[in-house]
């Protein structure tokens, strides 16, 4: 008999998913609950997660974002979509946003409940994106705006709040520009090539049609013509070779050569009807279209397009909760404060300096004599004394920093094993604790791997004959100790997970950090900081035994390039007995893992000091120790 679980919002889960695969046809559909941005890759589906508490918010927002992706895998047929993809980003993004309203119209039409639980998803991702703020159309991306418009016209249900404002921006232009193109919408909508043909001419309507590439239809055409002109050359009686001998054979036995034509065509015909019953949906294709190529596989990496990785099939990005049951952790967190009491009083000293200087930045300015916003009740004498005066009323104003993210990525790999462990998980769990008192989300990552000198995916390249330069050859294991929504009461234990025995093992850099950038790049604040802790280069001796020495050095310089290039997410690093200003620019190397607090504490501090010749001055390349 299988135990009951004591989690409220498993029931939930279990029938959500459930419900999730009916809708969308496919009951080998894998769905799971994560704190990383929600989507579908594959057979594998996202949903956000669902606390124990199961407020309102929380099931609605599964609920929408379980319809929505649903009816996406349902209704679009991904091979149709890359026939007709543009090849331009601006046209690409215009191209997804409509064939997503496409689905969800169809979906409203089919199953109207889908469409307010779909309405829900996007208020709140609306409202988290401040589209209800937008004062203008520059402040709202274009492909959203036809997006939701298309959405809007197809089904003809008013937009929910802030996606309605975002619409509305953009509207006039649209419909100036495309409103002959979107007459009579709702006629192709179940039709995905004729909705896709549709897409590409609003893209062509709205100015980009540079970006759409070669016409698919039109290529079709010239093939056809070109099969058509051989079979003309064939049939041409002057021909000789191989197809006179064919002749000469059938005519010397008619009664053979027509058995024989019926069995090639009755074999055709089964291998065709083969074909379709492997492809599935996908191989519902417009009639006349010939069948596509599937596309290119994406780059692993975005910093490097020839960065290769074997097998990714086994990696995982896992919370900490789930690699250690609730006592296990309960149990390390007690020993990593019982190894750092000596060391605690020090912490935290610093992280209250840190608080002091952030809280000394956060002191309230109030503008005043405003005619709306909080009364001020300072000046409530004046109306006493003469009645005949207006109210008064002051307004906050913003801090710098109160709309930050900061990010702390720590080595988990062997070398880091003892002290510098220890250190750095207490170092991350008292900072946390501090900016979090600040209003700054904070989020605390790790990284390593999930084998010794190459996992499963090592063990694939060998059973394929051993690849020349296969690329990386072990399995990722990234730790989401803390996610930065997720407050510090709720995941202390999490950090006790590093005293585990057996978790540190490789450490492969580069794409750890470019796991933490894109999860930073997911997230609405204003200002992201990310802080990588690590004592040494990229190693992982299975990749590196047969790969150029430098193959994961070369990666991690590359993703720093394009972090920094970007300029979206400020980059620091704190190197431990390893100098790490040779591949970051923002960095410090301590020598004693004992002034990591220190260290932290400081850059952290000078990032958001307000005098930018203080912030340079500890920002810059320098040693400690």
């Amino acid at each position: 008999m299988s135990q009951r679980s004591d989690n409220p919002a498993d029931a939930f889960k279990k029938a959500l998913a459930e419900a999730t695969k009916v809708m969308a046809n496919d009951p080998d559909l894998t769905v799971s609950y994560s704190v990383d941005p929600s989507g579908l890759t594959g057979e594998a589906m996202r949903l956000p997660q669902v606390t124990r508490r199961m407020t309102r918010e929380e099931v609605m927002l599964a609920r929408g974002t379980a319809d929505a992706l649903a009816l996406n895998r349902r209704y679009h047929n991904g091979q149709t979509h890359a026939r007709y993809a543009p090849q331009g980003e601006m046209a690409r993004d215009l191209y997804e946003a409509m064939e997503t309203a496409r689905c969800e119209a169809v979906g409203a039409r089919d199953m109207p409940g889908t469409a307010g639980n779909i309405d829900v998803k996007i208020k709140h991702d609306a409202l988290r994106k401040g589209y209800d703020q937008a004062k203008q159309a520059s402040d709202i991306p274009l492909a959203t705006a036809a997006g939701y418009l298309v959405r809007h016209l197809a089904t003809g249900r008013p937009l929910p709040a802030g996606a309605d404002n975002a619409m509305e921006l953009w509207r006039g232009f649209i419909e100036n520009s495309a409103g002959d193109t979107l007459e009579n919408l709702g006629d192709k909508l179940d039709d995905q090539a004729n909705f896709a043909r549709f897409a590409r001419q609003m893209i062509s309507d709205l100015g980009y049609g540079d970006q759409l590439g070669d016409d698919p239809d039109s290529m079709d055409d010239d093939r056809e013509d070109e099969a058509e002109e051989g079979s003309e050359e064939e049939q041409d009686p002057d021909s000789t070779g191989q197809d006179d001998q064919d002749e000469d054979e059938a005519e010397g036995s008619p009664e053979q050569s027509q058995e024989e034509q019926q069995d090639q065509s009755q074999a055709q015909v089964s291998m065709d009807e083969a074909d379709d019953q492997d492809l599935g949906d996908e191989a519902e294709m417009p009639e006349g279209d010939a069948p596509m190529e599937p596309p290119a596989p994406q780059p692993v990496s975005d910093a490097d397009p020839n960065y290769l990785v074997y097998k990714d099939t086994h990696d995982e990005i896992i919370g900490a909760e789930d690699l250690a049951d609730p006592v296990e952790l309960e149990r390390l967190r007690a020993y990593l404060d019982q190894q750092l009491e000596p060391l605690k009083g020090a912490v935290s000293r610093l992280a209250n300096k840190l608080q002091r200087r952030l809280q000394a930045q956060q002191n309230r300015s109030w503008e005043f004599d405003l005619e709306e916003g909080t009364l001020d009740a300072g000046r409530l004498a004046r109306v006493v004394a003469s009645p005949t005066t207006p109210l008064s009323f002051k307004v906050e104003k913003d801090t710098e920093f109160r709309d930050t993210c900061v990010t702390l990525l720590l080595d988990n790999s062997g070398s880091m094993r003892g002290r510098p462990i220890s250190i750095a998980a207490i170092c991350a769990d008292v900072l946390a604790r501090t900016l979090e008192r600040c209003n700054v989300k904070v989020e605390i990552l790790g990284f390593t791997t999930r084998a010794w000198k190459g996992g499963q995916a090592r063990e694939a390249w060998l059973n394929d004959g051993r690849p020349v330069q296969p690329g990386r050859l072990n399995d990722l294991r990234h730790i989401i100790y803390k996610s930065a929504d997720a407050p510090w009461r709720r995941t202390r234990e999490n950090l006790g997970l590093m005293m585990k025995e057996g978790l540190l093992k490789e450490n492969i850099d580069g794409e750890a950090l470019e796991w933490a950038h894109r999860r930073m790049m997911a997230r609405n604040e204003a200002r992201k900081i990310l802080m990588v802790i690590s004592d040494g280069a990229p190693v992982d001796d299975s990749t590196l035994s047969v790969n150029p020495a430098n193959y994961l050095e070369k990666h991690l310089r590359d993703v720093i390039a394009m972090v920094e290039r970007r300029k979206a997410v400020e980059l620091l690093a704190i190197g431990i007995g390893h100098d790490v200003t040779r591949y970051y620019d923002r960095a410090v190397t301590i020598t004693d893992v004992d002034q990591l607090a220190g260290a932290m504490t400081e850059q952290l501090a000078a990032l958001f000091d307000s005098d930018p010749r203080k912030r340079a001055r500890v920002m810059g390349m320098k040693r400690v120790g």
